[in-house]
């Protein structure tokens, strides 16, 4: 692809313009608190509203503006090659429950969306997870038998239909994509018909949990029974989430074209494939090109491979990028539940490991059955609290990942040069005993913060695509001037 690649802007967030509610009032006290509008947050505030209990649902930005407003929106139970892996690690019954929940979260926003009459273009496809490498044959075969046997519409197929030499497949039939802003929006449209009540612009930074939760925020403190904390990865330092979840950054280049039928992933590199109607515009949306977020890699370089290799499925001219933040678990499982162990009123959803769009749903709806005291079978598979020998040996390969980017960071701060920075270019230096990370604008201002991370002191790295300061120990991410955009931090880096 010769051609310049846009700015970095989400399609979905770019046609599904959203009202303001960043002026609606903030009351002291409700049934429920939800922390973060995200595709998690929303569907359990929806349950909840529908169940007959108060709710407020605070949101640091936008409705649907984070990672559910950033995505590849598949809505699907088939998550890469997960089930062979999950029969060995949780047992059949535990892949059958894993995937049949995944699969209530497609027929929930497939049929909720129609009894809503929410207009957000869910559209049936198979799910295909194809591989290029004959060697992976033997593993396709494994997994679709898996996935068969724990009773989901899975089959190997030996042809699939993509312009490329492909070895076999594991399909999953009748899956389903969708436009996930617009669904969200119309969910929040119909929280607020009920009586929830949506505020945006409203950033939680401490949590008291007794005598009765209490949410302070940088407009007041809420008061509740309950507190929902859907901020993806999980604010609040408690739990130890920071040293149980890895993170992702996954590119995402679309551009109009003709797409193949189905939605696709490739079993090796994890490129994704689907496409999009918008109007009488078709769009080709390719994902992939992973790297841990805050590595200190040229994202511009990877999101023009990523776009070279969209031209293989018929782009030939991007006209909209943007990259999501992933958390995977230690088990490859999410965690939802009670947010610690002494919890009793405090829940938290996170780590669903690039597969939001059902996961965070289905969180959304075991959440509601948590707080309602209705039992659901999937309780114990989802608790965030588990643990087992495996993934004390997964905790301590992370940790040592943690420690590796926490001594690169400083290394690379204190053998950085002082020279004059060009509009554009970023660079983090040690002055005097501290470390700085400055930043010349295109307008020629500098801007210059602190380079710790206000969550456990990491040095940020610069991501000259998205124009951001990342934190690659925990995840957080932060505007040049400082500003907080994704957690674990609740803090702005401090002016230098």
């Amino acid at each position: 692809m010769t051609t310049e690649l846009p700015r970095p802007r989400s399609l979905w967030i770019e046609t599904a313009p959203a009202p303001d509610r960043a002026g609606h009032d903030l009351p002291v006290e409700a049934d429920v608190v939800v922390i973060g509008a995200g595709i998690a947050g929303l569907t359990a505030a929806h349950e909840l509203v529908k169940a007959g209990r108060s709710v407020v649902v605070v949101e640091a930005a936008r409705v649907a503006s984070g990672v559910s407003g950033h995505t590849t929106a598949k809505l699907s139970a088939q998550h890469a090659l997960k089930y062979a892996t999950l029969a060995s690690r949780k047992g059949k019954e535990g892949a059958a429950l894993y995937g049949h929940t995944q699969l209530d979260a497609v027929e929930y926003v497939v049929s909720t969306s129609a009894e809503l009459g929410i207009a957000c273009d869910v559209t049936r496809r198979d799910s295909v997870v194809y591989a290029t490498d004959r060697s992976q044959v033997g593993q396709l075969r494994r997994e679709a038998a898996a996935a068969a046997e724990a009773g989901l519409p899975a089959d190997f197929v030996e042809h699939v239909d993509l312009p490329l030499t492909t070895v076999g497949a594991v399909r999953f039939v009748d899956q389903a994509q969708f436009h996930p802003r617009r669904w969200l929006l119309g969910l929040a449209d119909h929280i607020e018909r009920l009586g929830g009540r949506i505020v945006e612009r409203v950033r939680a930074h401490k949590l008291d949990e007794r005598p009765l939760p209490t949410v302070h925020t940088d407009r007041g403190t809420i008061t509740a029974r309950d507190v929902v904390v859907t901020t993806h990865y999980p604010i609040f330092d408690r739990g130890l989430y920071w040293a149980r979840l890895d993170i992702t950054r996954d590119l995402v280049v679309a551009g109009e074209g003709d797409a193949p039928p189905g939605m696709y992933l490739d079993a090796v590199t994890h490129r994704s494939i689907r496409g999009h109607a918008e109007g009488d515009r078709r769009y080709v949306i390719v994902g992939g090109d992973h790297y841990r977020t805050g590595e200190p890699v040229d994202v511009e370089a990877r999101y023009r491979h990523l776009a070279d290799d969209a031209t293989t499925f018929g782009v030939t001219t991007a006209t909209h990028r943007w990259s999501a933040h992933d958390l995977s678990t230690l088990d490859g499982v999410p965690y939802i539940g009670r947010y610690h162990p002494a919890a009793r009123h405090v829940w938290v959803a996170t780590g669903f490991g690039q597969w939001g769009m059902s996961g965070g749903t289905g969180a959304g709806l075991l959440l509601t059955d948590l707080i309602t005291g209705r039992d659901n079978p999937a309780a114990d598979l989802y608790e965030p609290n588990r643990f087992d020998l495996r993934s004390s040996l997964t905790l301590a390969e992370d940790g040592a990942k943690v420690g590796k980017q926490y001594v690169a960071g400083y290394t690379r701060a204190l053998t950085g040069t002082q020279d004059d920075l060009a509009p554009g270019q970023a660079r983090v230096a040690r002055r005097g005993t501290g470390l700085v990370a400055s930043y010349r604008g295109e307008d020629g201002a500098l801007r210059e913060v602190s380079a710790l991370c206000t969550h456990l002191g990491c040095v940020v790295a610069f991501n000259n695509a998205e124009r951001t300061w990342d934190c690659a120990c925990h995840g957080s991410r932060f505007t040049t001037d400082g500003s907080v955009i994704q957690g674990p931090a609740t803090r702005p880096l401090p002016p230098a």
